[in-house]
């Protein structure tokens, strides 16, 4: 499972390296999303394939770590429907003995709509399926799934805000964790108005 998604991932990331010298002036603007924070309802201009990967480093109450790289893949068909697929193409997870799992994590699918109100706002919707492709310790363990509605709007003074409401439902989880999850944020960025 390990050698088809890392070559999947590099075809992707070596597409998408290929065309970037090639834009110029007529080259859409990214469409970068935040998933960990809030995701905007604008898709990523349609037939141009977007690649995101960062770092992230997350530590529990119980003294152990994880470390990943989340990577991200999507593109639109229209202006109002498209698909991304995201993985960590990279995880390790150090428990507090300091042992180690070093992996890819689980792979998740998601479909998004979006329904434009104006030229300066939008109502989004998400549905993900995660599929367990992780080693065990770095995934969830099961197949999951998530609703995401999305309002975004472009406010005064060059700000723009992005509002989510998640639901959330893990197939597999400890007796003693939430199984159904929610979740609002806010953000605001500041850029430029074209």
């Amino acid at each position: 499972m390990r050698a088809p998604r890392f070559a999947c991932l590099a075809a992707a990331i070596g597409a998408a390296c290929a065309n970037a010298g090639e834009g110029g002036d007529d080259a859409p603007q990214a469409t970068p999303y935040r998933p960990s924070v809030a995701t905007p309802a604008q898709l990523s201009a349609p037939g141009w394939l977007e690649v995101e990967a960062g770092g992230l480093r997350a530590r529990f109450a119980d003294g152990s770590k994880r470390d990943s790289v989340p990577t991200t893949v999507k593109v639109a068909f229209t202006p109002d429907w498209g698909v991304r697929v995201s993985t960590d193409a990279w995880a390790r997870l150090t428990d507090v003995d300091g042992s180690r799992t070093t992996g890819g994590g689980d792979t998740a699918v998601v479909v998004k709509r979006r329904f434009a109100v104006d030229d300066a706002s939008a109502f989004g919707l998400e549905a993900t399926l995660s599929s367990p492709t992780a080693k065990t310790g770095l995934g969830s363990g099961g197949t999951d799934g998530s609703l995401t509605g999305i309002y975004s709007a472009d406010l005064a003074a060059g700000l723009h805000a992005d509002l989510n409401l998640e639901a959330t439902r893990l197939q597999r989880v400890d007796r003693s964790a939430v199984s159904d999850l929610a979740l609002l944020d806010n953000v605001r960025t500041v850029r430029q108005r074209q």
